[in-house]
């Protein structure tokens, strides 16, 4: 081997034993599984469309009968209005805690 010559299987040069080496090397097992716990973009997208619509479903429909209830007198309608938005937050957090179950299963 040439001194100064380490680097160069890395480059694309000529590997140990004078093979060439691949352009697309095999990856090692913990590549393969660093790569599969990696969140993608869609994954990102689907969680954040999927807890914005859900959550304002949900704390629209509680705020909305609780204040019908509150604007006709009941004021057991504050039960309703007052966790909305919590309650809208929290369904997000499932389901961002159910997307990183799926991703590290130990």
């Amino acid at each position: 081997m040439v001194p100064g010559s380490e680097g160069l299987s890395a480059l694309g040069g000529v590997g140990p034993g004078g093979a060439a080496p691949s352009r697309f090397p095999i990856p090692s097992r913990a590549q393969l599984l660093y790569c599969a716990a990696m969140v993608t973009r869609e994954e990102i997208l689907v969680l954040g469309l999927t807890a914005g619509v859900v959550g304002s479903l949900v704390g629209g429909l509680m705020l909305g009968i609780g204040l019908g209830l509150v604007i006709n007198g009941a004021h057991a309608g504050w039960l309703l209005v007052l966790p909305a938005a919590p309650a809208a937050g929290g369904l997000g957090l499932l389901l961002a805690r159910k997307l990183a179950r799926k991703l590290n299963p130990g």
